[in-house]
């Protein structure tokens, strides 16, 4: 469903993808692990178009979207939804609003087919009846899973996450990982996570690969990763520091 080849992309003298290739498959779920600025957030950029590589293939369902036009890639874009490191909701706008943003735009839905649409996506966070409220009045968790719910109610045969579990307690962090598991299942959408959290990367993810030095350095299933004896990989699901400090 998803390949990228080859992709490199420099920002100035900034080296940030050195020749990635990736591919996944229909259904599955991927965690990208690797060091802070290492590029897993440009990486996944790429792989919805809103970044365009300096050389190298996305491929998304046999499409190369390098090079597309906008109005193209606005239709390979109905096939993702996405869920932004801080939920990225519209402070001004109700839960319902949020949610339903996107909605909006399908002339061919009806202001009843909408509103069945957002509950339902509601209904799959565990959020029902918040509707009516604001941003401001939702601890983290919900607004993350409010994010969650916007990101899936066009139904998306994609789902991408940047950094789910960030800033949220370890027993938030284990329902939002719960529910990218539920989404995955129940919806079969395939899940691209891009996290930090070791607990997170073992829970969500089927496969998981890691970038380092521009490149996929190491993949695996998450046993595979977590018992690795590489020194890098290891050093890094560890927490452990260079020597030098690095």
């Amino acid at each position: 469903m998803i390949e990228a080849r080859n992709l490199k992309k420099s920002f100035g003298p900034q080296r940030v993808l050195e020749g990635v290739n990736l591919r996944i498959s229909e259904g599955e779920s991927v965690v990208i692990l690797g060091r802070s600025g290492g590029g897993k957030s440009i990486l996944l950029k790429h792989l919805v178009g809103l970044i365009q590589p300096d050389e190298g293939e996305v491929i998304i369902d046999g499409e190369n979207i390098v090079g597309m036009n906008e109005r193209r890639l606005l239709d390979v874009r109905h096939k993702f939804g996405m869920l932004f490191q801080s939920a990225a909701l519209f402070d001004s706008m109700t839960v319902a609003e949020n949610v339903g943003f996107a909605l909006r735009r399908e002339k061919n839905l009806t202001p009843a087919e909408l509103n069945r649409r957002v509950s339902e996506a509601l209904e799959t966070v565990d959020l029902p009846g918040t509707e009516a409220k604001k941003p401001s009045e939702l601890s983290g968790g919900m607004r993350k899973r409010v994010g969650l719910a916007r990101a899936i109610v066009y139904r998306p045969e994609i789902v991408l996450y940047d950094e789910p579990t960030t800033g949220l307690d370890p027993i938030v962090a284990d329902s939002i990982d719960q529910l990218i598991v539920r989404i995955r299942d129940r919806l079969n959408v395939t899940s691209v996570v891009v996290t930090h959290d070791m607990r997170s990367a073992r829970r969500v993810g089927q496969r998981i690969v890691m970038l380092h030095q521009g490149k996929i350095y190491a993949e695996g299933t998450p046993d595979e990763i977590f018992s690795s004896s590489d020194p890098v990989v290891y050093r890094f699901v560890n927490g452990i520091a260079d020597k030098d400090g690095d």
